[in-house]
């Protein structure tokens, strides 16, 4: 049995709300839709399709009422680890992310190309990508997986004494930068056995379109997915808003900024659950579903809340599909002539949803050894909902989640 060394891929994502000193003080154009090079749609249908797969075996997984992740920094983080793999490790991990009927270069373009667009495509909205590559002193790193994380990823890439207590700092300290101090640290400590971190961190600041009124806040209801009912500040407003309801649920579009990016809100029907619509949601049903909207005018009621998640996604991955990547034989034979192995995916998340807009930050690390009167709806959130926030001309899915219980915040 060969003897394991150790990488990790991390990737740290924040997203926040402006405050009241940082306002949109005009209503701003409406967003023009990415431009898509031919066959990416192809490409983000496969990442939504890792989006639900990904939070459904999440939710599976872990005894939580709550959870969130970031898919779109996950398929990210685990697209830089798997330009380095090889053989049926690299099949596993294609299988794990729906990489199916695209070639290389083709999956490294939809990567290049949500990372330098997405950070333009609203003024109003804060968002930057930033990659960063890590790897000790000495340690031999294969110039052509240099180069694609150049390319592709942009990252910044430095060799780095690992032994020096300053090292975790530098490496800390470059997080903390590029997530606008949100997360000022993800490394504790390095080992011996560590090799390389490839760091990917994602800032995102945004308002409400259309801000709820503090005022309108009060103490309301919520049943949570134990039956049991608990005191929530729920937010209120009507406006117009883009609405669809099918035989699974109620969705909502409430939009950030100059509308390109979005939060949607799908609110179960009375006879189903989170896990029904989960089921439900297919990308090809998440598109029907979108283009089914309509807008009119809607009673939104939503409660403030925060969550904060830690999983180890090990088994999850697994599920996926994703197994020899976190075996002792693994094959990332492309990122070194020595042999490393996944030990372990961390990811952690927070998520404050209110007013203002959004606040969320999440981390995650890929360890690798080494109509004449009109009728107003109302969309009551009162019970288990999910939730997405995503960019909306090409459907890209950057946060999912699943609310089963409110606390009072």
């Amino acid at each position: 049995m060969k003897k394991p060394l150790f990488l990790i891929v991390v990737l740290l994502m924040a997203i926040s709300c402006t405050n009241q000193n940082d306002p949109i003080t005009a209503i701003p154009t409406d967003a023009k839709p990415i431009v898509l090079k031919a066959g990416m749609e192809k490409r983000i249908n496969q990442d939504n399709e890792f989006a639900f797969d990904l939070l459904k075996k999440t939710i599976a997984g872990f005894d939580q009422a709550n959870v969130f992740v970031s898919p779109l920094s996950v398929s990210i983080a685990l697209g830089m680890a798997w330009n380095g793999a090889n053989g049926q490790t690299k099949t596993e991990m294609e299988t794990a992310l729906k990489m199916s009927g695209m070639s290389v270069s083709d999956i490294n373009e939809y990567y290049k190309l949500m990372q330098t667009t997405l950070p333009t495509i609203d003024p109003t909205t804060k968002l930057s990508i930033a990659n960063s590559l890590w790897y000790r002193t000495g340690f031999p790193v294969k110039s052509d997986f240099l180069q694609i994380n150049s390319d592709y990823f942009n990252a910044y890439v430095r060799e780095l004494d690992f032994s020096q207590t300053w090292a975790k700092d530098t490496i800390n300290n470059w997080c903390s930068k590029k997530t606008n101090k949100l997360i000022p640290s993800i490394i504790d400590n390095i080992s011996s056995d560590m090799r390389m971190y490839l760091i990917n961190a994602v800032y995102f600041k945004g308002i409400w379109r259309q801000k709820f009124e503090t005022k309108n806040t009060g103490e309301a209801n919520f049943t949570n997915e134990l039956g049991t009912v608990v005191k929530v500040n729920m937010m209120s407003q009507t406006d117009t808003f883009a609405y669809a309801q099918d035989n699974y649920a109620k969705y909502l579009d409430i939009p950030y900024g100059n509308k390109a990016f979005s939060m949607t809100i799908v609110l179960p029907n009375e006879e189903r659950t989170t896990v029904d619509v989960l089921n439900y949601l297919t990308p090809a049903n998440w598109n029907n579903t979108l283009s089914a909207m309509t807008k009119g005018e809607v009673m939104v009621k939503i409660p403030r809340f925060k969550v904060e998640n830690k999983f180890k996604l090990n088994s999850v991955l697994r599920s996926m599909g994703m197994n020899l990547a976190f075996l002792d034989f693994a094959d990332f034979s492309k990122i070194s002539v020595q042999s490393l192995m996944i030990s372990e995916v961390l990811h952690k998340t927070y998520v404050v949803v209110n007013e203002e807009g959004t606040e969320a930050a999440a981390v995650t690390s890929v360890g690798m050894m080494t109509t004449s009167m009109p009728v107003v709806k109302e969309f009551i959130v009162n019970k288990p909902f999910l939730y997405f926030i995503r960019e909306k001309s090409t459907g890209v899915i950057l946060f999912i989640g699943k609310m089963g219980n409110v606390e009072k915040y």
